[in-house]
Protein backbone atom coordinates (compact mmCIF):
# COMPACT_ATOMS: atom_id res chain seq x y z
CA UNK A 1 0.00 0.00 0.00
CA UNK A 2 1.14 3.39 -0.61
CA UNK A 3 1.34 5.85 2.01
CA UNK A 4 0.09 9.35 1.76
CA UNK A 5 0.87 12.34 3.46
CA UNK A 6 -1.89 13.44 5.90
CA UNK A 7 -1.65 16.91 7.71
CA UNK A 8 -0.97 17.23 11.87
CA UNK A 9 -5.21 17.25 12.28
CA UNK A 10 -5.51 13.96 10.28
CA UNK A 11 -2.21 11.51 11.37
CA UNK A 12 -3.81 8.35 11.05
CA UNK A 13 -1.75 5.14 12.56
CA UNK A 14 -3.45 2.29 10.94
CA UNK A 15 -3.45 -1.18 11.86
CA UNK A 16 -3.40 -3.43 8.55
CA UNK A 17 -5.66 -6.84 8.80
CA UNK A 18 -8.59 -8.06 6.67
CA UNK A 19 -9.66 -4.90 4.95
CA UNK A 20 -13.38 -5.40 6.43
CA UNK A 21 -12.26 -5.18 9.56
CA UNK A 22 -9.47 -1.88 9.50
CA UNK A 23 -9.97 0.45 12.40
CA UNK A 24 -8.50 4.02 11.96
CA UNK A 25 -7.10 5.46 15.25
CA UNK A 26 -7.38 9.00 14.62
CA UNK A 27 -6.01 12.49 16.09
CA UNK A 28 -8.81 14.80 15.21
CA UNK A 29 -8.20 18.14 16.61
CA UNK A 30 -7.99 17.79 20.29
CA UNK A 31 -9.84 13.86 20.06
CA UNK A 32 -8.46 10.50 19.59
CA UNK A 33 -11.33 8.42 18.88
CA UNK A 34 -11.70 5.32 16.68
CA UNK A 35 -13.21 6.01 13.17
CA UNK A 36 -14.33 2.26 13.15
CA UNK A 37 -17.60 0.34 14.90
CA UNK A 38 -16.64 -3.31 15.37
CA UNK A 39 -18.89 -5.61 13.95
CA UNK A 40 -20.73 -8.10 16.16
CA UNK A 41 -24.11 -8.37 14.85
CA UNK A 42 -26.24 -11.20 12.91
CA UNK A 43 -29.31 -10.93 11.11
CA UNK A 44 -31.07 -12.37 14.48
CA UNK A 45 -29.61 -9.53 16.19
CA UNK A 46 -30.46 -6.85 13.28
CA UNK A 47 -34.07 -8.49 12.76
CA UNK A 48 -34.57 -7.64 16.58
CA UNK A 49 -33.30 -4.33 16.01
CA UNK A 50 -35.48 -3.23 12.83
CA UNK A 51 -39.03 -4.76 14.69
CA UNK A 52 -38.09 -3.50 18.08
CA UNK A 53 -37.28 0.17 17.34
CA UNK A 54 -41.10 0.51 15.68
CA UNK A 55 -42.95 -1.94 17.83
CA UNK A 56 -43.93 0.53 20.23
CA UNK A 57 -45.73 2.25 17.36
CA UNK A 58 -48.29 -0.76 18.39
CA UNK A 59 -48.82 -0.40 21.22
CA UNK A 60 -49.24 3.55 21.88
CA UNK A 61 -49.41 6.58 19.24
CA UNK A 62 -51.65 4.83 16.31
CA UNK A 63 -54.63 5.80 17.87
CA UNK A 64 -54.13 9.37 18.30
CA UNK A 65 -55.34 8.63 14.06
CA UNK A 66 -59.05 7.52 15.00
CA UNK A 67 -59.11 10.86 16.67
CA UNK A 68 -58.88 12.80 13.46
CA UNK A 69 -59.72 10.09 10.59
CA UNK A 70 -62.58 7.52 12.59
CA UNK A 71 -61.74 3.65 12.39
CA UNK A 72 -62.51 2.97 8.87
CA UNK A 73 -61.15 6.80 7.36
CA UNK A 74 -57.66 5.47 9.75
CA UNK A 75 -57.61 1.64 8.25
CA UNK A 76 -57.44 3.71 4.64
CA UNK A 77 -54.27 5.93 5.46
CA UNK A 78 -53.04 3.17 7.16
CA UNK A 79 -52.94 0.64 3.69
CA UNK A 80 -51.56 3.66 2.40
CA UNK A 81 -48.84 3.93 4.48
CA UNK A 82 -47.86 0.14 4.86
CA UNK A 83 -47.95 0.37 0.56
CA UNK A 84 -45.36 2.99 1.14
CA UNK A 85 -43.29 1.01 4.04
CA UNK A 86 -42.84 -1.86 2.13
CA UNK A 87 -42.21 -0.45 -0.84
CA UNK A 88 -39.65 1.61 0.81
CA UNK A 89 -37.74 -0.83 2.70
CA UNK A 90 -37.56 -3.33 -0.50
CA UNK A 91 -35.88 -0.07 -2.24
CA UNK A 92 -33.73 0.96 1.06
CA UNK A 93 -32.71 -2.03 1.73
CA UNK A 94 -30.64 -2.05 -2.01
CA UNK A 95 -28.74 1.30 -0.26
CA UNK A 96 -28.09 -0.27 3.05
CA UNK A 97 -26.83 -3.64 1.53
CA UNK A 98 -24.59 -1.64 -0.72
CA UNK A 99 -23.04 0.99 1.70
CA UNK A 100 -23.11 -0.25 4.85
CA UNK A 101 -22.34 3.31 6.82
CA UNK A 102 -23.45 4.09 10.26
CA UNK A 103 -24.96 6.86 9.13
CA UNK A 104 -27.53 5.05 6.98
CA UNK A 105 -29.21 7.99 4.59
CA UNK A 106 -26.63 10.57 5.67
CA UNK A 107 -23.89 8.05 3.70
CA UNK A 108 -26.50 7.33 0.77
CA UNK A 109 -27.29 10.94 0.22
CA UNK A 110 -23.51 12.64 0.68
CA UNK A 111 -22.27 9.72 -1.86
CA UNK A 112 -25.51 10.55 -3.91
CA UNK A 113 -25.51 14.40 -3.66
CA UNK A 114 -22.50 16.14 -1.81
CA UNK A 115 -22.10 17.23 1.39
CA UNK A 116 -25.25 19.69 1.18
CA UNK A 117 -27.61 16.24 0.15
CA UNK A 118 -25.76 14.37 2.81
CA UNK A 119 -26.97 17.85 5.71
CA UNK A 120 -30.48 17.29 5.15
CA UNK A 121 -30.63 13.74 4.82
CA UNK A 122 -28.45 13.48 8.11
CA UNK A 123 -30.57 16.56 10.45
CA UNK A 124 -33.67 15.02 8.82
CA UNK A 125 -33.03 11.42 10.77
CA UNK A 126 -31.39 13.43 13.58
CA UNK A 127 -34.90 14.92 14.19
CA UNK A 128 -36.99 11.71 13.40
CA UNK A 129 -34.52 9.65 15.68
CA UNK A 130 -34.05 12.55 18.59
CA UNK A 131 -37.34 13.40 18.55
CA UNK A 132 -39.31 9.80 19.11
CA UNK A 133 -37.87 8.79 22.21
CA UNK A 134 -39.49 11.55 24.10
CA UNK A 135 -42.45 10.17 22.76
CA UNK A 136 -42.24 6.92 23.40
CA UNK A 137 -40.78 7.78 27.34
CA UNK A 138 -43.91 9.21 27.84
CA UNK A 139 -45.98 6.33 27.06
CA UNK A 140 -43.64 3.92 29.34
CA UNK A 141 -44.60 6.88 31.85
CA UNK A 142 -48.50 6.56 31.27
CA UNK A 143 -47.89 2.57 31.60
CA UNK A 144 -46.13 2.60 34.80
CA UNK A 145 -49.11 5.00 35.97
CA UNK A 146 -51.64 2.39 35.31
CA UNK A 147 -50.07 -0.07 38.03
CA UNK A 148 -48.65 3.32 40.27
CA UNK A 149 -51.61 6.39 39.99
CA UNK A 150 -48.97 7.99 42.21
CA UNK A 151 -45.57 7.86 40.31
CA UNK A 152 -45.16 11.03 37.94
CA UNK A 153 -44.63 9.90 34.30
CA UNK A 154 -42.35 12.51 33.78
CA UNK A 155 -39.77 11.10 36.16
CA UNK A 156 -40.49 7.38 35.17
CA UNK A 157 -39.77 8.56 31.28
CA UNK A 158 -36.53 10.30 32.73
CA UNK A 159 -35.66 7.37 34.67
CA UNK A 160 -35.93 5.46 31.49
CA UNK A 161 -33.50 7.52 29.75
CA UNK A 162 -31.11 7.01 32.39
CA UNK A 163 -31.13 3.38 32.28
CA UNK A 164 -31.12 2.80 28.75
CA UNK A 165 -28.71 4.93 27.98
CA UNK A 166 -26.33 3.54 30.39
CA UNK A 167 -27.19 0.45 28.86
CA UNK A 168 -25.84 1.22 25.20
CA UNK A 169 -23.03 3.07 26.81
CA UNK A 170 -21.86 -0.71 28.03
CA UNK A 171 -21.59 -2.46 24.62
CA UNK A 172 -23.70 -2.80 21.25
CA UNK A 173 -23.41 -6.42 21.57
CA UNK A 174 -25.24 -6.41 25.01
CA UNK A 175 -27.36 -4.12 23.82
CA UNK A 176 -28.64 -6.14 20.42
CA UNK A 177 -29.12 -9.31 22.87
CA UNK A 178 -31.25 -6.94 25.18
CA UNK A 179 -32.93 -5.62 22.16
CA UNK A 180 -33.68 -8.73 21.14
CA UNK A 181 -34.99 -9.99 23.64
CA UNK A 182 -37.54 -7.35 25.04
CA UNK A 183 -38.31 -7.72 20.96
CA UNK A 184 -39.71 -11.26 21.18
CA UNK A 185 -41.48 -10.75 24.23
CA UNK A 186 -43.51 -7.60 22.72
CA UNK A 187 -44.23 -9.48 19.59
CA UNK A 188 -45.72 -12.33 21.68
CA UNK A 189 -48.07 -10.29 23.99
CA UNK A 190 -49.26 -8.52 21.09
CA UNK A 191 -50.42 -11.94 19.88
CA UNK A 192 -51.45 -12.77 23.93
CA UNK A 193 -53.64 -9.09 22.95
CA UNK A 194 -55.31 -10.35 19.97
CA UNK A 195 -55.99 -13.44 21.27
CA UNK A 196 -57.54 -12.32 24.69
CA UNK A 197 -59.41 -9.32 22.97
CA UNK A 198 -60.81 -11.34 19.62
CA UNK A 199 -63.91 -13.40 21.60
CA UNK A 200 -64.90 -10.17 21.92
CA UNK A 201 -64.65 -8.35 18.23
CA UNK A 202 -67.54 -6.48 16.96
CA UNK A 203 -67.69 -5.68 13.26
CA UNK A 204 -70.22 -2.76 14.27
CA UNK A 205 -68.42 -1.64 17.06
CA UNK A 206 -65.56 -0.94 14.78
CA UNK A 207 -67.27 0.91 11.95
CA UNK A 208 -69.64 2.82 13.99
CA UNK A 209 -68.89 6.41 13.57
CA UNK A 210 -65.77 5.44 11.64
CA UNK A 211 -65.72 8.01 9.03
CA UNK A 212 -64.02 11.03 10.99
CA UNK A 213 -67.29 10.41 13.45
CA UNK A 214 -69.92 9.84 11.04
CA UNK A 215 -71.52 6.74 9.94
CA UNK A 216 -71.44 8.12 6.47
CA UNK A 217 -68.41 8.83 3.89
CA UNK A 218 -68.08 12.87 3.08
CA UNK A 219 -65.34 14.73 2.05
CA UNK A 220 -64.25 15.68 5.67
CA UNK A 221 -63.94 11.63 6.02
CA UNK A 222 -61.27 12.69 2.55
CA UNK A 223 -59.83 15.27 4.88
CA UNK A 224 -59.45 13.24 8.01
CA UNK A 225 -57.78 10.43 5.99
CA UNK A 226 -54.97 12.86 4.92
CA UNK A 227 -54.42 14.38 8.55
CA UNK A 228 -53.84 10.92 10.09
CA UNK A 229 -50.65 10.50 8.15
CA UNK A 230 -48.14 10.99 10.78
CA UNK A 231 -50.24 8.83 13.34
CA UNK A 232 -49.99 5.63 10.61
CA UNK A 233 -46.57 6.28 9.87
CA UNK A 234 -45.97 5.69 13.75
CA UNK A 235 -46.89 1.87 13.07
CA UNK A 236 -43.91 1.46 11.05
CA UNK A 237 -41.61 4.67 11.95
CA UNK A 238 -38.01 4.02 12.51
CA UNK A 239 -37.31 0.97 10.61
CA UNK A 240 -34.83 2.21 8.77
CA UNK A 241 -32.67 2.48 11.99
CA UNK A 242 -31.46 -0.95 11.72
CA UNK A 243 -29.45 0.56 8.68
CA UNK A 244 -27.64 2.66 11.32
CA UNK A 245 -26.14 -0.61 12.96
CA UNK A 246 -24.59 -1.90 9.05
CA UNK A 247 -21.24 -1.17 10.41
CA UNK A 248 -21.49 -3.06 13.25
CA UNK A 249 -23.11 -6.24 11.71
CA UNK A 250 -21.73 -9.09 10.58
CA UNK A 251 -21.75 -9.93 6.49
CA UNK A 252 -23.94 -7.11 6.47
CA UNK A 253 -24.98 -7.65 2.35
CA UNK A 254 -26.42 -10.79 3.30
CA UNK A 255 -27.42 -10.23 7.47
CA UNK A 256 -29.32 -7.15 6.68
CA UNK A 257 -31.98 -8.29 3.23
CA UNK A 258 -33.03 -10.97 5.86
CA UNK A 259 -33.59 -8.43 8.34
CA UNK A 260 -35.32 -5.81 6.79
CA UNK A 261 -37.78 -8.01 4.51
CA UNK A 262 -38.63 -10.42 7.73
CA UNK A 263 -38.84 -7.35 9.88
CA UNK A 264 -41.36 -4.91 7.40
CA UNK A 265 -43.58 -8.23 7.22
CA UNK A 266 -44.01 -8.89 11.16
CA UNK A 267 -45.00 -5.45 11.48
CA UNK A 268 -47.54 -5.32 8.63
CA UNK A 269 -49.41 -8.37 10.12
CA UNK A 270 -48.91 -7.11 13.63
CA UNK A 271 -50.35 -3.64 12.89
CA UNK A 272 -53.22 -4.67 10.86
CA UNK A 273 -54.44 -7.14 13.41
CA UNK A 274 -53.78 -4.99 16.74
CA UNK A 275 -55.82 -1.90 14.94
CA UNK A 276 -58.78 -3.90 14.18
CA UNK A 277 -59.33 -6.14 17.45
CA UNK A 278 -58.51 -2.89 19.61
CA UNK A 279 -61.38 -0.67 17.57
CA UNK A 280 -64.24 -3.74 17.64
CA UNK A 281 -63.68 -4.70 21.29
CA UNK A 282 -65.83 -1.54 22.36
CA UNK A 283 -66.37 2.05 22.09
CA UNK A 284 -63.17 2.88 20.21
CA UNK A 285 -64.15 6.68 20.82
CA UNK A 286 -62.39 6.27 24.49
CA UNK A 287 -58.92 4.98 23.28
CA UNK A 288 -58.56 7.42 20.42
CA UNK A 289 -56.48 10.10 22.58
CA UNK A 290 -54.91 8.53 25.05
CA UNK A 291 -50.99 6.52 25.76
CA UNK A 292 -52.64 3.17 26.75
CA UNK A 293 -55.09 2.16 23.90
CA UNK A 294 -54.57 -1.86 23.96
CA UNK A 295 -54.66 -1.73 28.16
CA UNK A 296 -57.95 -0.16 27.75
CA UNK A 297 -59.01 -2.04 24.84
CA UNK A 298 -58.65 -5.17 26.51
CA UNK A 299 -60.25 -3.35 30.21
CA UNK A 300 -63.31 -3.65 28.29
CA UNK A 301 -63.69 -7.24 27.47
CA UNK A 302 -61.74 -8.51 30.59
CA UNK A 303 -62.26 -6.33 32.84
CA UNK A 304 -60.21 -3.77 35.04
CA UNK A 305 -58.70 -6.42 37.65
CA UNK A 306 -58.47 -9.69 35.32
CA UNK A 307 -54.50 -11.00 35.44
CA UNK A 308 -54.62 -10.71 31.42
CA UNK A 309 -55.00 -6.84 32.34
CA UNK A 310 -51.58 -7.07 34.61
CA UNK A 311 -49.98 -9.08 32.57
CA UNK A 312 -50.45 -6.98 29.29
CA UNK A 313 -49.54 -3.60 31.33
CA UNK A 314 -45.85 -5.40 32.56
CA UNK A 315 -45.34 -7.05 29.59
CA UNK A 316 -46.56 -4.69 26.92
CA UNK A 317 -43.91 -1.99 28.91
CA UNK A 318 -41.20 -4.48 26.78
CA UNK A 319 -42.68 -3.15 23.32
CA UNK A 320 -42.16 0.35 24.49
CA UNK A 321 -38.54 -0.69 25.62
CA UNK A 322 -37.78 -2.12 22.74
CA UNK A 323 -38.03 0.89 20.74
CA UNK A 324 -36.99 3.33 23.14
CA UNK A 325 -34.08 1.51 23.96
CA UNK A 326 -33.15 0.72 20.11
CA UNK A 327 -33.84 4.52 19.42
CA UNK A 328 -31.22 5.52 21.51
CA UNK A 329 -28.70 3.06 19.51
CA UNK A 330 -30.09 4.89 16.47
CA UNK A 331 -29.59 8.32 17.21
CA UNK A 332 -26.59 7.49 18.79
CA UNK A 333 -25.09 6.02 15.81
CA UNK A 334 -25.92 8.99 13.43
CA UNK A 335 -24.64 11.52 16.21
CA UNK A 336 -21.21 9.54 15.55
CA UNK A 337 -21.80 9.47 11.47
CA UNK A 338 -22.57 13.30 11.61
CA UNK A 339 -19.46 13.98 14.18
CA UNK A 340 -17.06 11.59 12.26
CA UNK A 341 -17.29 13.70 9.33
CA UNK A 342 -17.14 16.87 10.44
CA UNK A 343 -21.22 17.98 10.06
CA UNK A 344 -21.24 18.16 13.98
CA UNK A 345 -18.56 18.96 16.82
CA UNK A 346 -15.60 15.98 17.09
CA UNK A 347 -16.21 15.31 20.42
CA UNK A 348 -19.72 13.80 19.83
CA UNK A 349 -17.58 10.75 17.58
CA UNK A 350 -15.44 9.51 20.73
CA UNK A 351 -15.79 6.27 21.29
CA UNK A 352 -16.07 4.76 25.11
CA UNK A 353 -13.72 2.06 26.39
CA UNK A 354 -16.40 -0.29 25.42
CA UNK A 355 -16.07 1.32 21.77
CA UNK A 356 -19.66 2.81 21.77
CA UNK A 357 -20.65 6.58 21.31
CA UNK A 358 -21.11 7.82 24.70
CA UNK A 359 -21.01 11.26 24.28
CA UNK A 360 -23.47 11.27 21.28
CA UNK A 361 -25.88 8.60 23.49
CA UNK A 362 -25.87 11.32 26.00
CA UNK A 363 -26.26 14.43 23.91
CA UNK A 364 -29.54 13.27 22.51
CA UNK A 365 -30.52 12.19 26.43
CA UNK A 366 -30.23 15.86 27.12
CA UNK A 367 -32.36 16.71 24.16
CA UNK A 368 -34.90 14.45 25.28
CA UNK A 369 -35.28 15.07 28.72
CA UNK A 370 -35.52 18.48 27.69
CA UNK A 371 -38.26 17.84 25.83
CA UNK A 372 -40.37 15.76 28.65
CA UNK A 373 -40.23 18.65 30.74
CA UNK A 374 -41.72 21.27 28.43
CA UNK A 375 -44.53 19.66 28.50
CA UNK A 376 -47.05 21.71 30.32
CA UNK A 377 -46.02 25.29 29.52
CA UNK A 378 -45.17 24.63 25.15
CA UNK A 379 -48.06 24.06 23.06
CA UNK A 380 -47.79 23.15 19.60
CA UNK A 381 -51.34 22.86 17.60
CA UNK A 382 -53.17 22.12 20.43
CA UNK A 383 -51.50 18.45 20.88
CA UNK A 384 -50.40 16.74 23.48
CA UNK A 385 -46.64 16.57 24.28
CA UNK A 386 -47.06 13.27 22.61
CA UNK A 387 -48.90 13.73 19.73
CA UNK A 388 -46.83 16.97 18.80
CA UNK A 389 -43.06 15.03 19.07
CA UNK A 390 -44.75 12.14 17.04
CA UNK A 391 -45.44 14.31 14.02
CA UNK A 392 -42.11 16.05 14.48
CA UNK A 393 -40.11 12.86 14.08
CA UNK A 394 -42.92 12.40 11.12
CA UNK A 395 -41.39 15.50 8.99
CA UNK A 396 -37.49 14.35 9.45
CA UNK A 397 -38.80 10.70 8.38
CA UNK A 398 -40.94 12.11 5.22
CA UNK A 399 -37.67 14.04 4.21
CA UNK A 400 -35.31 11.45 5.03
CA UNK A 401 -37.58 8.84 3.05
CA UNK A 402 -37.34 11.64 0.09
CA UNK A 403 -33.69 11.63 0.29
CA UNK A 404 -32.87 7.93 0.60
CA UNK A 405 -35.24 7.50 -2.55
CA UNK A 406 -33.52 10.29 -4.52
CA UNK A 407 -30.13 8.76 -3.98
CA UNK A 408 -30.85 5.08 -5.07
CA UNK A 409 -32.26 6.48 -8.15
CA UNK A 410 -29.12 8.63 -8.77
CA UNK A 411 -26.83 6.08 -7.39
CA UNK A 412 -28.32 3.94 -10.57
CA UNK A 413 -27.31 6.72 -13.15
CA UNK A 414 -24.21 7.59 -11.70
CA UNK A 415 -22.53 4.69 -9.55
CA UNK A 416 -23.71 1.89 -12.34
CA UNK A 417 -20.90 -0.32 -10.74
CA UNK A 418 -21.49 0.51 -7.63
CA UNK A 419 -21.40 -3.32 -6.13
CA UNK A 420 -25.37 -3.92 -5.25
CA UNK A 421 -25.52 -7.39 -3.52
CA UNK A 422 -29.08 -6.95 -3.23
CA UNK A 423 -31.25 -5.18 -6.01
CA UNK A 424 -34.49 -3.47 -5.29
CA UNK A 425 -36.98 -5.56 -6.94
CA UNK A 426 -39.69 -3.85 -9.53
CA UNK A 427 -37.21 -1.19 -10.30
CA UNK A 428 -37.44 2.09 -11.26
CA UNK A 429 -41.75 1.18 -10.36
CA UNK A 430 -41.39 0.21 -6.72
CA UNK A 431 -39.18 3.00 -5.68
CA UNK A 432 -41.47 5.61 -7.44
CA UNK A 433 -44.26 4.17 -5.47
CA UNK A 434 -42.29 4.98 -2.12
CA UNK A 435 -41.46 8.05 -3.49
CA UNK A 436 -44.44 9.45 -4.77
CA UNK A 437 -46.57 8.38 -1.60
CA UNK A 438 -43.78 10.05 0.53
CA UNK A 439 -44.17 13.47 -1.80
CA UNK A 440 -48.06 13.14 -0.61
CA UNK A 441 -47.44 12.34 2.82
CA UNK A 442 -45.27 15.59 3.16
CA UNK A 443 -47.26 17.58 1.45
CA UNK A 444 -50.42 16.53 3.77
CA UNK A 445 -48.22 17.03 6.80
CA UNK A 446 -47.67 20.46 5.88
CA UNK A 447 -50.86 21.30 4.86
CA UNK A 448 -52.30 19.74 8.39
CA UNK A 449 -49.14 20.81 10.90
CA UNK A 450 -48.14 23.79 9.35
CA UNK A 451 -46.73 25.36 13.44
CA UNK A 452 -44.67 21.89 13.86
CA UNK A 453 -43.78 21.60 10.14
CA UNK A 454 -42.73 25.69 10.09
CA UNK A 455 -40.57 24.42 13.59
CA UNK A 456 -38.91 21.67 11.34
CA UNK A 457 -38.08 24.02 8.64
CA UNK A 458 -36.54 26.47 11.19
CA UNK A 459 -34.30 23.20 12.78
CA UNK A 460 -33.20 22.58 9.42
CA UNK A 461 -31.53 26.05 8.62
CA UNK A 462 -29.82 26.19 12.20
CA UNK A 463 -28.09 23.30 11.01
CA UNK A 464 -27.79 24.53 7.27
CA UNK A 465 -26.32 27.91 9.17
CA UNK A 466 -23.64 25.71 11.10
CA UNK A 467 -22.41 23.40 8.12
CA UNK A 468 -21.94 27.14 6.27
CA UNK A 469 -19.80 27.87 9.42
CA UNK A 470 -17.54 24.93 9.83
CA UNK A 471 -15.78 24.03 6.27
CA UNK A 472 -12.91 23.41 7.57
CA UNK A 473 -13.77 21.28 9.98
CA UNK A 474 -15.32 19.01 7.37
CA UNK A 475 -11.97 19.26 5.67
CA UNK A 476 -10.08 18.74 8.88
CA UNK A 477 -12.58 15.18 9.19
CA UNK A 478 -11.03 11.83 8.39
CA UNK A 479 -11.51 10.76 5.20
CA UNK A 480 -14.26 8.10 5.05
CA UNK A 481 -14.01 6.09 1.78
CA UNK A 482 -17.72 5.01 2.07
CA UNK A 483 -19.19 8.58 1.50
CA UNK A 484 -16.42 9.26 -1.18
CA UNK A 485 -16.98 6.17 -3.41
CA UNK A 486 -13.36 4.75 -3.02
CA UNK A 487 -13.97 1.37 -1.31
Amino acid sequence: MKATALSPQRRVNMHLGAVSNLELSIHYGDYNMTSKLKPTLGAIHLWGIAVGLVISGEYFGWSYGWGVAGTLGFLITTALIATMYTCFIFSFTELTTSIPHAGGPFAYSRRAFGETGGLIAGLATLVEFVFAPPAIAMAIGAYLNVQYPDLNPKYAAVGAYLVFMGLNILGVKLAAMFELLVTVLAVLELLVFMGVVSPGFSLSNFATHGWSGSDTFSMSAVSGIFAAIPFAIWFFLAIEGAAMAAEEAKDPKRTIPKAYISGILTLVVLAIGVMLLAGGAGDWRKLSDINDPLPQAMKMIVGEHSNWMHMLVWIGLFGLIASFHGIILGYSRQFFALSRAGYLPPALAQLSRFQTPHRAIIAGGVIGIAAIFSDGWINLQGMSLTAAMITMAVFGAIVMYLMSMLSLFRLRRIAPAMERTFHAPGYPIIPAIALVLSVVCLLAMLWFNPVIGGLFVALMIIGYGYFLMTKAQRANAPEDPMLLGRE
